[in-house]
């Protein structure tokens, strides 16, 4: 049987090139969908979908229970889910905080906390995120304020999967881009040198890579894929 992850926010621009390598790859995959989108990759036999909003604690929990029942273990978890938002601190709302941090954290630890439970009774698995260059680099981050603040806590939350899975065989990596080549960024940054971000078929060999036999050896790690931006 193949190897069987969950992934989150596999519909997005990212998520498209990840569920293609890993569909190359051979893993089958295990992915949530909004309403609206419930026949996403609907001619690929490697992904299974179920409804679920993960901001919804809930629906993530029954989700991954779902995932586990179908696939009968799961591997890792991949979390891209996320979304992006400019305002320096002074222009931020409580409400613009909570918004990023419902997209950006809440979204994977929502998935985490039944998923580590999982992998605590199977012998270990992965959790792979996506970080924001912002979180390390604060210069980078204060047109961000609130989207920089949820980011931060992603590396935090794969800090403490760390030291509390090292003896389980429970690890956390944090794949950080510069920019991300992607229609959306384009769009947004048009008059930019597209040639400096990181495309996303890169970001998706990087997750590939964690997950292969070599890359779950990895401890600890952020890797960095800024290419020249």
């Amino acid at each position: 049987m193949p190897k069987q992850v969950i992934v989150s926010g596999a519909t997005g621009n990212l998520g498209k090139d990840v569920v293609k390598k890993l569909t190359e790859l051979g893993y089958g995959m295990h992915i949530n969908v909004r309403e609206g989108k419930t026949n996403a990759y609907a001619d690929n036999a490697s992904v299974s979908n179920y409804l679920a909003d993960l901001s919804n604690a809930e629906q993530a929990e029954l989700f991954v229970a779902e995932a586990i029942t179908n696939a009968g273990k799961i591997e890792a978890g991949i979390l891209l889910a996320g979304g992006f938002a400019m305002a320096k601190l002074t222009d931020t709302t409580d409400a613009d905080i909570e918004q990023m941090l419902t997209m950006n954290f809440k979204t994977a630890f929502h998935i985490v906390k039944p998923l580590m439970k999982h992998f605590e009774v199977n012998g270990g698995g992965q959790f792979i995120f996506i970080g924001a260059r912002p979180a390390l680099v604060a210069e980078a981050g204060t047109g961000s304020f609130a989207y920089t603040l949820a980011k931060t806590l992603i590396f935090q939350m794969a800090d403490l999967i760390n030291a509390e899975g090292k003896s389980k065989n429970i690890t956390a990596t944090v794949i950080v881009p510069s920019i991300i080549d992607t229609p959306d960024n384009r769009a947004a940054m048009p008059n930019s040198d597209f040639s400096k971000w990181i495309p996303a078929t890169d970001m998706a060999e990087g997750i590939a890579f964690v997950l292969s036999d070599t890359g779950k050896k990895l401890r600890q790690t952020v890797l960095k894929l800024y290419n020249e931006a």
